[in-house]
């Protein structure tokens, strides 16, 4: 989840409230949680028995649980197209019913016993690619294929946000377009995952060297990637020189490194936000190229939106907006960087956020 919940879960602690992040697995990016449920080497009935305990323990040691992505513990999946194995086939049916009921009573139970449940939503948690395709000029929706947004899905997310919202103090969204589809009492909440003594800027723009671009996907559809390989292909061409520094599949802390060696990054140009990489990156001193949305900007604080040092941009004028940047005085793209960095400084100090999280905790 980008390391947002250990973030905040972190930030939390220093502010007084005793507070542990849980994952269930763990992925390349290796940010780093109190506890993961599940070894790799974990089979399903393994899993499904510390699940099972992790529920009765939450019961015993925990007043707040602080779901994240959407879903809780036991969390239902959708399916993405029908399998080919009849018998697998059988086995993921019984297994989702098996997950929607165990959530079912995982819910009731915590609210029966008084705990105050709150979760947040990332991105894919809650997005519909229906809702997109039909709503937003430019969005993710429009680039994937049905593995990624598909009809049971988009139906299977509506009924959770529904569900979730039953038994939820508090829902929150990193994303503003999310709250279009979230219930009317979500609060939208800036990533926390940075703390800003462990990033130190490197303002690098002035070297007398090619300008250094990076870009990083998780996912080259998601972000756009192709386009923006494609622009800065035919920028080459057109003979503008710089390096492209692209980042994929290492960890936190490698790429960590790599974003600090660019003088300016590029993010998405389809979901209409920036993500937590652009916050890593503003906290290392570098502008960053990002799609935002106007249509979400109503869900955002007017004052954040009038700090953006973002270089706007979308699919349409990437190209434009890239030979922009390589034609921009060095000593105007080092302000640029300088004003990132205080904007993370501003709106993303994870000990501000956690604050007003820990006034509805305890409210």
């Amino acid at each position: 989840m980008g390391g947002n919940p250990q973030g905040l879960s972190k930030a939390l602690n220093k502010l007084g409230i005793d507070s542990k992040s849980l994952a269930l697995t763990q992925n390349y990016f290796n940010y780093k949680p109190d506890y993961v449920l599940w070894s790799k080497t974990d089979g399903l009935i393994l899993r499904e028995i510390k699940r099972l305990i992790l529920l009765i323990k939450v019961l015993f040691l925990y007043d707040i649980i602080h779901y994240n992505f959407g879903t809780t513990i036991a969390y239902p999946t959708w399916v993405i197209k029908a399998h080919k194995n009849y018998i697998k086939a059988i086995i993921r049916f019984f297994y989702r019913q098996y997950c929607w009921n165990l959530q079912l009573i995982e819910l009731n139970i915590y609210s029966l016993l008084n705990k105050k449940i709150f979760i947040t939503y990332q991105g894919n948690d809650a997005r519909q690619g229906d809702f997109c395709l039909k709503n937003f000029e430019f969005n993710i929706a429009s680039q994937v294929d049905d593995e990624f947004y598909n009809p049971e899905s988009d139906a299977l997310k509506r009924i959770m946000i529904q569900r979730m919202s039953k038994y939820c103090r508090e829902v929150y969204a990193l994303n503003p377009d999310l709250m279009h589809v979230l219930p009317k009492k979500t609060k939208f909440i800036p990533y926390s995952h940075v703390f800003l003594d462990e990033w130190t800027p490197h303002y690098n723009q002035l070297e007398n060297r090619k300008l250094r671009i990076g870009h990083a996907p998780s996912n080259r559809k998601v972000k756009g990637t192709d386009i923006i390989l494609n622009s800065l292909a035919c920028l080459e061409k057109e003979g503008y020189e710089f390096e492209l520094i692209l980042v994929e599949g290492v960890s936190n802390s490698e790429a960590k490194k790599l974003y600090a060696s660019v003088d300016v990054l590029i993010d998405q140009i389809f979901a209409g936000w920036y993500g937590g990489l652009a916050v890593e990156a503003m906290a290392l001193g570098k502008p960053v190229l990002v799609y935002i949305r106007e249509l979400d900007l109503k869900f955002v604080p007017t004052e954040m939106v009038n700090d953006f040092p973002f270089i706007q941009v979308n699919p349409n004028n990437i190209e434009s907006k890239l030979r922009m940047i390589l034609e921009l005085p060095r000593k105007d793209l080092l302000a640029l960087a300088k004003k990132s960095r205080a904007f993370v400084e501003k709106w993303h100090n994870p000990l501000d956020i956690a604050s007003k999280i820990k006034e509805d905790y305890i409210t």
